[in-house]
This record gives C-alpha cells, structure tokens and sequence, in this order.
C-alpha cells in the first residue's frame, strides 16, 4: 500500500512538471506580442496573469526590472499553500518564506539562476504563514518580450511534503523488513503458485527466501526454481494446503510432516499482494527433533500411567488433584481409610469444606500462593473426619496447568507430642517465672516490712522516720517496676501509643547513655535519613509507648555496659528498614520498619544462651548484678508494639541487639508537649466522682484527693456511678475511674459518659487489664497504679484544664 502511494505522488508530479512548461510556453508566446509604443503588451501581461490564475498549480509572477525582485501576482492556489492573503504577497520578495531549516545552499542556486536569467529548478523548505515547514519543489522560468528584454520570472511550486515523507517511510519500512527479514532463526519464504484448468495447484515457484531458510530445509539455492525440481517426491497435501490458501486467503496455522525431506515442521502460511499474483508467504520451523522427543515421552508415559495408578491406589497419603476455582477434581482411596470420607463425597465439594474453622483462613492463604504459582510446603491444618474427630494433615502441593496436585500426610500423633513438649516447657518456665517473681518480690517485701515495723517504735527520730518512709517509697518504685517488666514480656502491659520521632527519642537518650556506661566506654550514635518517601520530621516516625521505648533502650544499653565490664565501644544506630530479618523460626517480614542496633564489643554470648536471653529472669550475671528482666521487657515491648528483636553474637567480637518497629510514614511527629502542670496544692473544692470496687483502694484516693482539697463522691461500681452522675449532673467536673471493675468495666463506664457529657473529663487508673493490653486506653488518660498523690494530682488538673480549654474554645466567636 505504501507503495502505490508513492506510484501515484511520482505520477502526480510528472504530470504537473508538463503542464508546467506547456503554460510556460503559452505565457511567453502572449507576452511577446507587444503593441507600438509599449515594452510589454497589456494583453500579454494579462494573458499571463490570467493563466497562472486559471491552473490548480501554485504559480507566483515577480519583476525583476524592480527592486529586490518582488512579486507582482500569486494565483489562489500559490495563497492556499502558503497561507498568505495576496495583499500580503504582491510587493514582497519571496525569501521570506524561507526559515531557519532552509538550505542555504539550495537559497544559493536559485539567487545564481535569477542573476543568470536561465531557467532552474531546486526544491526548498519553505514555511507556512504558521510557522509549521513544507518542502516546495521549485520551478523558475524567465519570460522575455518580443526584443529579447528580460520582463518577469514566472514560478509554479509543488508541495512534495507528503511524497518525501511517504518516500523515507517506505525507505524505513523496507529496511526494517529486510533486516527481520535476515535476522530471525525461523525460515521463511514467498511462493508463486500455479494451478492447472482446473484451479488444482500443482507446483510453487520460490521467489525469495531468508538466511534461515536452508538452515530450516537443508535445501540450497532455490530462488527462481519450482519445488517439483527441488523436492520431486514432496507430498501432495502441502500444494492443496497452500494452493487453498492463495485463492481464499484464508491463513493457516499447522504442523506436518514432509517425508521427502525427512523433517517436520511448524508452518504459517497467508497470502500477500494482489489476489491474482497467488503469492503465499510461509513462515515455519523445523520441530523434527521436538517430535521425536514427544514420541518418546508418550511411549514413557504409558509405562509410567501404569505405575502411578499403583502410587494412586495404594499410597497411605492423601493424594488430591484440585482446580483453581478451589474445587476438588479426584482423590484417591486414602481418604476413605483416614477420614472416612468417599470418591462421591469429596469430588465437587470445595477444598476448605472440611478445613477446621479455625485453621480455614491460613488454608485460603495457602491456596492463593499455590495458584499464583509458589510451592507449598508443610502445610498443616486439621480435617475432620466422618465421624467428627480431626486430623492434623500436613500438606505439600505444586500447580500443574491450571490444576494442583496435593499430597497429605497424617501427623496427628507429631502434633500431639509436640504439644506435650509445649506444655512441659510451660510448666518449667511458669515454675522458673514463679521462683524468680517469688524471690524478688520477697526481697522488696522484706524491706518494706522492715520498714513499717522499724515505724511502729516509740520515740523514733524524725531522721530514722524519714529514712525508713524513704525505703518504702523506692521499693514500691522498684515493685511497680518489676510488675511492668513482667507484664512487658507477657505483652500485657498497658502501652499508650504515640507518634514520636525515634532519631529524636535517641538523641535525647544520648546523655544519659553517656552517664550509665561511664567514662573508658566510648559511645557513638548515627541516625541515618529517612529517605524520599519521608521527608520533613517525620522521617523516621514509629507509633508506639515512647516511655516503654526509652525504657527497652536503656535495658539494651545497660546489657551491653555490663556485657563489657566497664571498657570498650557502644554504637547505636538508627535506620529505616524494608523487612524484618528471619529469626526464631518466623520467615522474613517486608514492610516499611525503623531498626535500632545497639552494638557493644563485649565477650559476647555463648551459642547455647542466645535462645533463652528473652526469657524472665534469665540472666549469666553473678547473683544480686541483674533481675533477668530487662530483656524480656525488650522482648514483650517489640512484638506488643508489632516489631521484633533479634540479636547477633560472636565469642570474643561482640554482639549486636536490634529492635524493630513499625514505621509511620504518613502522620507528623507532633510538637513536644507543654510542661508538666505542678501538682495541686489545694483542690479548691473541685468535686470528683471516684469509682473504685476495692475497699481500701477507693478509701485511700477518696482520703488522699480531701487532703490536698478535692471533695469527693465514692460509688463502688459503674451502675452506682452513673446513678450519682444522673442525681446532680452538674457537679462534678472530672471523673476517676478503676479500669477492672464487676459488670460494666472502667473504660466502658468512660465512654458512656462521655456520649452523656461530651466535655466532662474522664481519667482511668489501672496496675492491668486485659481490655487496656489489647486494645489500648482508646483516647482517655491513663494513671498507672501504683500511683503518688503527685501523680494523682497532677492528671487531674491536666484533664480539667484540657476539659476548660476545649469549653472555651466552642465558645468562642472566632
């Protein structure tokens, strides 16, 4: 198609070039008839004029005997090329159609030929009055009076834009064809057919060929030879195959074999040019060696049908083949003899239908790898049997096609010891937890028995009765620290979740590091950027407890000190992480994480420690140098914030403790918080409601809160509570609640307040509670027991200061 185009431009233009000089002729003939007196005569001028106007051929008339040459007439076909008005032509001399793509040198020839008055033609980009450049092939002519005078140059212009680029397209195209052509490993050819009288083809003709064609065929030099020379015996179906093919133009697709040849081939045959030229072009492949090969597999596989058959029969292992539309298509007898389930039974039922429940949501998970193509290996999930027991079954599978296969094997009674062993290693660590909660505990109760007995002496002076008030205070600090430590491993404590930075949270740790680890340890810290995603103070942004996080940094760091007797290097390092490392038989986690490493080049820890260094007072201190709970509070405070903690360690190198966290990459670090209010001196007659179900618990706050000026409502329970709230709504104006509470608990009363009173403050108290471990204080403040009258005092003025700002503001105007 391309082709013709450029036939039928090429036509065009001969055309063109021979009216062209026939009106030249015609033009020069009129001009030279001049009348008595005149150098050119009116009537000839006109008869020039009026032809270029007459012809479809942009033609252009300019007067040499004027300054600069200026065109004197453009027809209409000469302005619809260029664009321009003949008012804005006439006068003008041509050059300023050209641009800065022009030629010079083509500008040359025809300034030469004008100054020379000899014909030219020359072809010069020109350009549109919007700018845009069209090639213009250029014919000029002198036209010259009866005497031989010089008069005009008359011009005609064709635009052979379209020619010149259909002309390089159809340069491009031929090349690319010829170099796919010579490139590709398949052979091909183009054939001529003939037929008899009968429309019966009989012979082909090659009329080309490829490099790759006698590489496919082993035949030679075959261009311009008909096959019957080539391959005399060649069967007869390849000429009806493409005989067919040249008449109907139906292309085809086959393989077959030509035995003359001795081959087989993969064949593409369709039908190029004019119908009449009957010319097939044949793309194909020799395949001889991949028949051969498909002969003998056939011939293995109906040996080995035989012998899977048997494996299929006889195997004790559930054997499935299942669709990826999750439905089961065959199952072999073991199901029958494990489960109790049939063939009738099984086939068309989906492959979860007899997946314990709670095991159904990692059995889809599995299903979906293996239909994205992965391999499963040791699956186990429980199946129930006919008669309602359960199996364990471990499972692997491989996709074949758009089906899998799955093998089963039963590992029930692997389940059930492996329980047994679970539950004897809880028994030990429970009775390990307990031993060591024991001892530390009657160590704290020791001294704050001590304490009150030393009190209870007459006469006791005002500095031993300070000291001994003193020991109390710190040892119930120690014992609520030792709680929070256990709870921390248990992953119950209760964390309040913040957005902080954790560059940040460790620079500010910094100091402190230097102080707990002394002056011949050296200490370095590096926090890395957070990268393109991240930008602005955020970047390295973690939403979890910031006081637990501060908390697990100084175990780390106090391990390390103690790991280095006092003398060595300590780094820590900050950066953000696109996984979490495989550790403890958990795969590799990918994800968006900040790792902390805190790496010290202490002796490091024996091979058979580093398994059990997460556990409860688990410690290779020497007796009253550790509790053992630092790490695990490490431990409980990673994974119940949805991070990790690995460690890394060689005898005599080292060791290295990274913590990962989530990373928050969407929210901002908020601004530090404002001061600590001071607590209160007086409570100014404040009125709290306090809703405490323990007897002595609720007498002390109610006491203590009356000492320091609060007055109080005590109700024992949340119904009480909301009952008082309801007798005088107005006059209390914070509440204090218990978290873990009979009935309705603490967090729940809170909120049923708050849908009553929107603005009334709500504080809760809490030493646990599961509610709190798992779900959080759900925006409410949180004081942890046990608790100070400080502490006490404080968060009360804090939420009845938010709780007065917040009424302010709805009030306000603006």
């Amino acid at each position: 198609m391309m082709g013709d185009e450029v036939e039928r431009l090429r036509g065009r233009e001969r055309a063109l070039e021979a009216e062209n000089a026939r009106l030249r002729a015609q033009l020069a003939d009129g001009v030279r008839r001049p009348e008595a007196g005149q150098r050119t005569s009116p009537a000839g001028a006109d008869l020039l004029f009026t032809a270029a106007e007459k012809t479809r051929m942009p033609q252009i008339v300019t007067d040499p005997n004027r300054p600069d040459n200026p065109i004197v007439f453009a027809n209409r076909a000469f302005q619809d090329l260029c664009g321009y008005g003949a008012e804005e032509l006439v006068g003008r001399n041509c050059r300023f159609l050209q641009g800065p793509g022009t030629d010079p040198a083509d500008v040359a020839r025809l300034r030469d030929a004008i100054a020379a008055r000899r014909d030219v033609v020359v072809e010069i980009l020109n350009y549109h009055r919007d700018g845009t450049p069209f090639r213009n092939e250029l014919y000029v002519s002198p036209v010259f009076d009866g005497e031989g005078r010089l008069r005009y140059f008359f011009g005609s212009q064709l635009d052979v834009t379209r020619f010149r680029t259909e002309e390089g397209k159809l340069a491009e195209s031929e090349a690319r064809y010829r170099t796919l052509f010579d490139a590709i490993d398949a052979g091909f050819c183009i054939v001529e057919m003939r037929f008899d009288a009968d429309e019966r083809a009989i012979d082909y003709r090659f009329l080309e060929v490829n490099p790759a064609f006698q590489r496919q065929t082993g035949l030679g030099d075959v261009i311009g030879r008909w096959v019957s020379e080539v391959v005399p015996a060649l069967e007869r179906r390849w000429f009806d195959v493409y005989g067919a093919v040249a008449l109907t133009g139906r292309p085809v697709r086959f393989e077959s074999g030509a035995v003359a040849m001795g081959r087989w081939f993969d064949v593409h045959a369709l039908r190029i040019g004019d119908p009449v030229q009957r010319r097939v072009a044949i793309l194909f492949n020799d395949i001889s060696e991949r028949r051969e090969a498909e002969a003998v597999l056939q011939a293995t596989a109906r040996d080995r049908t035989a012998e899977r058959d048997l494996v299929w029969r006889a195997s004790r292992d559930l054997l499935v083949v299942c669709g990826f539309d999750g439905v089961y298509r065959a199952v072999n007898p073991a199901w029958r003899e494990m489960l109790g389930w049939g063939e009738e039974q099984l086939v068309g039922a989906r492959f979860d239908t007899f997946v314990h429940p709670d095991d159904r949501a990692e059995a889809q998970q599995a299903f979906a790898r293996i239909v994205r193509g992965e391999v499963l290996d040791n699956l186990d999930v429980r199946l129930r049997a006919a008669d309602g027991a359960e199996r364990w079954i471990s499972w692997n599978a491989i996709a074949q096609g758009d089906l899998f296969c799955a093998a089963g094997r039963d590992v029930t009674e692997r389940k059930a010891l492996e329980e047994q062993l679970r539950q004897s290693q809880k028994l030990e660590a429970v009775g390990q937890l307990t031993g060591g909660v024991a001892h530390d505990f009657n160590n704290l109760l020791t001294v704050i028995k001590s304490s009150t007995d030393l009190l209870k002496r007459p006469n006791l002076p005002e500095e031993r009765r300070l000291r001994y008030v003193a020991a109390i205070s710190d040892t119930v600090d120690r014992a609520a620290k030792l709680t929070g430590q256990l709870l921390a491993f248990a992953r119950r404590q209760t964390l309040t979740p913040e957005v902080f930075d954790v560059g940040r949270a460790v620079t500010a740790l910094s100091e402190m590091v230097g102080t707990l680890t002394g002056a011949r340890i050296r200490f370095e810290a590096e926090v890395a950027a957070g990268g393109d995603r991240h930008a602005g103070p955020e970047r390295l942004a973690v939403n979890a407890d910031a006081s637990q996080f501060d908390t697990a940094v100084v175990n780390m760091v106090v391990n390390a000190r103690d790991a280095m007797a006092g003398e060595g290097r300590l780094s820590i390092r900050v950066r953000p992480t696109s996984a979490i490392p495989a550790v403890r038989t958990h795969p590799s986690v990918p994800g968006d994480f900040v790792a902390v490493s805190i790496s010290d080049t202490g002796a490091g820890i024996a091979p058979e420690d580093l398994e059990r260094i997460f556990e409860p007072f688990f410690t290779t201190k020497g007796v009253g140098q550790g509790t053992g709970l630092g790490l695990s509070q490490v431990f409980g405070f990673a994974k119940q914030s949805g991070g990790e903690i690995t460690v890394t360690s060689e005898r005599g190198a080292g060791t290295t403790f990274t913590l990962y966290l989530p990373r928050v990459g969407s929210e901002r670090v908020p601004l530090p918080d404002a001061a600590e209010p001071a607590p209160l001196a007086s409570g100014h007659g404040t009125c709290v409601l306090v809703v405490e179900d323990n007897p002595e618990v609720g007498a002390f706050a109610e006491q203590a809160l009356r000492e320091i000026g609060f007055s109080t409502v005590w109700a024992t329970d949340a119904e009480r509570a909301l009952a008082e709230f309801e007798r005088v709504p107005f006059r209390f104006e914070v509440v204090f609640s218990d978290v873990v509470m009979p009935g309705m608990n603490g967090v729940e009363l809170a909120h049923e307040i708050r849908r009553r009173r929107p603005d009334m403050p709500v504080v809760l108290a809490s030493g646990y509670s599961h509610v709190m471990a798992e779900q959080g204080t759900q925006g409410f403040p949180l004081l942890r027991k046990p608790y100070s009258i400080a502490d006490l005092s404080r968060m009360l003025r804090r939420a009845i200061q938010d709780a007065r700002s917040n009424r302010d503001a709805d009030r306000s105007p603006v």
